[in-house]
């Protein structure tokens, strides 16, 4: 019995996936798309999440790359990275660039309005309420000074 071809590189969505690996951790590899995501997507192309991405025919991955085109329309709304967009209100799900130019977007957006969030991103610090008295610290100072009585 002959032995398969392996295809070492699958493209979808504009994105090199590994062909050894099994499809739901392969899919992993286009930003935007998380094991849940990965998982939820095998099941809309009805393909096996642990079959190894290289090894499978062409019709497989042509179904895997529409699920992945079309995983807004077929998920409900709390299942999209971006709920509610802020400029047309629509319910979006972002890969790849798209997901980078979009962040890299709303944090100058949030910059430009001078919101708190916005200041903290420009100066470097930690946003999300994390303590800055221990960690997080930049540059060589390393102890804190005491004041002198």
């Amino acid at each position: 019995m002959d032995e398969e071809e392996i295809k070492y590189f699958v493209r979808i969505r504009n994105t090199d996936l590994d062909g050894t690996k099994a499809v739901h951790i392969a899919l992993t590899g286009i930003k935007g798309i998380g094991p849940h995501t990965s998982r939820t997507i095998t099941a809309l192309a009805s393909v096996d999440p642990h079959a190894v991405l290289g090894k499978l025919d062409d019709g497989s991955v042509d179904r895997l790359a529409t699920a992945v085109d079309t995983y807004t329309e077929q998920v409900p709304d709390w299942m999209v990275n971006r709920p509610k967009d802020v400029y047309t209100g629509e319910v979006r799900h972002l890969l790849g660039t798209d997901l980078s130019m979009m962040n890299d977007e709303d944090v100058n957006r949030m910059r430009k309005m001078r919101s708190y969030r916005g200041i903290r991103h420009e100066t470097g610090q930690k946003v999300r309420g994390q303590r800055t008295k221990s960690t997080g610290r930049t540059g060589t100072t390393v102890g804190v000074k005491r004041k002198k009585d």
